[in-house]
């Protein structure tokens, strides 16, 4: 995931112009030629962004048709996207966070790429994210960049403490003592920051194969009791309004008023724009900490291409994704974003090898822990969002909250699944 409630600061007062520009252009519709005309929907962040710009350019040039990247904001994508496509119009190629492809899937949005190249020799690509392209044994999309979350710390001040990158919460926990108490660690209060406490204690949110629901299983109720009891240890701080958490953890991190978050590999060009990170070398990278000194477990998250269905640039599409996710501009988008490649093959090039925040996650999204890859997975963390603010909050105890989200997802999101 990237982050499926992190709202990106993509110039979002535009998102809706550029839907309508979209809308009107000429890619509405099936079947005849080739128009030879891409256009691409970029649901990238401001950092990303002009990369992803300046290749898409090249690979229009280099495959002989023309190519138009529109940037919109990531919240904004996915709802925007099926706006357009249900009616027809819209990008020809769509950046999809993973947990989108198999709803965009079922609703017929996005075509079919089984019989295409983009299906064949998909051995160099890691195995958790090209899951994510899969619905009902097809192909429906190919990887782009994957992620996962990881302890981020200031290195001068855990340094300072005489403290080591914690491997458990209780190590963390610990360690706050040295570390200012709940200046020690930034919270962030939204669904996605809290699966490495269910992930890390064994946990999950539903048994897809079993179709089961078990978000409210004795593991993640444990789970959501540790994320509440670093605060109530004073060994955490976190924004109560999770609206606003994400950007207050970005800034006291960046600023060096609290020594460690979890985050991914997307918040490093910002953190590195920050006081406390003038030196890159100030910023440390780790796995996630969890029940047990074998450290915790991270969600998988990232990025796949998908071709809209109906489009009139079926072939210059699908040649825009084969040059996109070549395992040249893998290494490329690694070498100057720190992006996580989907191919093997990038891993191995020494210059990415060199890279230190690939570097540092290659062995987190080895193995991070994959999602449930169903048409409703996109809709799981709104429940969940809000009995996790609840539980840091002290609204609610971790098993009446999560309970509610065990109820939310059999009323609302899946309601032939069993409960436990």
């Amino acid at each position: 995931m990237r982050r499926t409630t992190l709202v990106t600061a993509v110039a979002a007062g535009m998102a809706g112009a550029l839907v309508l520009t979209a809308c009107g252009g000429g890619n509405s519709g099936g079947g005849g030629a080739d128009s030879g005309e891409v256009v691409f929907w970029d649901t990238s962040g401001a950092n990303e962004s002009p990369v992803f710009t300046t290749i898409a350019a090249e690979c229009g040039t280099k495959g002989g048709y023309t190519v138009t990247t529109e940037t919109v904001a990531f919240d904004q994508g996915l709802n925007n996207y099926k706006t357009a496509a249900q009616g027809g119009r819209g990008p020809d190629v769509f950046r999809a966070e993973v947990a989108w492809v198999a709803q965009l899937a079922k609703n017929g949005l996005i075509a079919d790429l089984t019989g295409t190249a983009l299906a064949q020799d998909t051995d160099d690509f890691l195995q958790t994210p090209l899951g994510s392209t899969r619905y009902e044994g097809k192909t429906y999309g190919v990887p782009q960049v994957t992620d996962s979350l990881a302890l981020f710390y200031n290195e001068k001040l855990l340094a300072e403490a005489g403290v080591e990158p914690p491997r458990t919460w209780d190590e963390l926990k610990a360690a706050s003592a040295k570390l200012g108490g709940a200046k020690s660690f930034f919270l962030n209060n939204d669904a996605y920051y809290a699966l490495p406490f269910l992930y890390g204690a064994g946990g999950d949110l539903v048994d897809a194969d079993a179709k089961k629901i078990v978000v409210n299983s004795r593991e993640n109720v444990e789970a959501l009791e540790t994320a509440k009891g670093l605060l109530d240890a004073g060994a955490a701080s976190t924004a109560q309004d999770p609206t606003n958490s994400y950007s207050n953890m970005q800034a006291a991190f960046s600023g060096g008023e609290v020594a460690m978050v979890v985050n991914g590999p997307w918040a490093v060009a910002d953190y590195l724009k920050g006081a406390a990170f003038g030196d890159a070398a100030n910023l440390g990278i780790a796995p996630v900490p969890g029940d047990t000194a074998g450290g915790g477990s991270a969600p998988v998250g990232g990025h796949d291409y998908v071709i809209r269905q109906g489009t009139k640039a079926r072939d210059s599409s699908t040649k825009f994704v084969e040059c996109m996710s070549s395992t040249e501009n893998q290494v490329r988008i690694a070498k100057e974003l720190g992006l996580l490649p989907t191919r093997r093959s990038a891993y191995e090039n020494a210059e990415v090898k060199a890279q230190p925040v690939v570097a540092a996650f290659e062995p987190i999204v080895t193995d991070a822990h994959p999602r449930a890859w169903i048409p409703e997975g996109n809709q799981l963390f709104d429940p969940l969002k809000i009995a996790y603010a609840d539980v840091l909050s002290g609204a609610k105890d971790a098993e009446t909250a999560l309970d509610g989200v065990a109820k939310a997802y059999k009323d609302q999101v899946v309601p032939d699944y069993a409960t436990s």
